[in-house]
């Protein structure tokens, strides 16, 4: 949160200089102080958080790999007249342990194209396909894993 407060306060000073670093670096602390003191926040989590930026940079890659393989997927769907749409409601249970894990994970299923989760209750998901082929493995998707992995550490 440091580091992003520091970042939002040059975007807003709109240039770098001596003293907009400096009087940015008292800014962010003391914002940051009252974050830490007021908000359930702690240096141990900031740290947590910074170990964990190049895990989460993967898993955004990872997501926009799939939302591109699923766009190209309802394409082909759509453009093929051969193949008639059957739109399916899946319901299935995901390990993960904590409500900022779930949300990622409706969220990922939510943005990729021929997919929307209905509803999310204590890791149960209802998620509506365009086609039954879209509804595969979803528990078990790449980006499920990689958000356990993140929760893990």
């Amino acid at each position: 949160m440091f580091v992003l407060y520091f970042v939002l306060w040059l975007i807003y000073y709109g240039s770098v200089t001596l003293e907009s670093v400096l009087f940015g670096l008292g800014i962010a602390a003391a914002i940051f102080a009252f974050t830490c003191a007021f908000l359930d926040h702690s240096i141990k989590k900031e740290f947590r958080l910074y170990k964990r930026v190049p895990q989460m940079i993967h898993y955004v890659y990872v997501l926009i790999c799939e939302i591109v393989k699923a766009n190209l997927a309802v394409i082909h769907m759509i453009l093929s007249e051969e193949e008639e749409l059957e739109p399916v409601l899946v319901r299935f249970h995901s390990d993960l342990k904590t409500p900022t894990g779930r949300a990622f994970l409706a969220n990922a299923i939510t943005l990729t194209p021929g997919t929307i989760t209905v509803l999310l209750e204590d890791g149960e998901y209802v998620v509506h396909c365009l086609d039954e082929d879209l509804a595969e493995g979803m528990d078990t998707s790449v980006c499920a894993q990689m958000i356990a992995r993140i929760e893990k550490d």
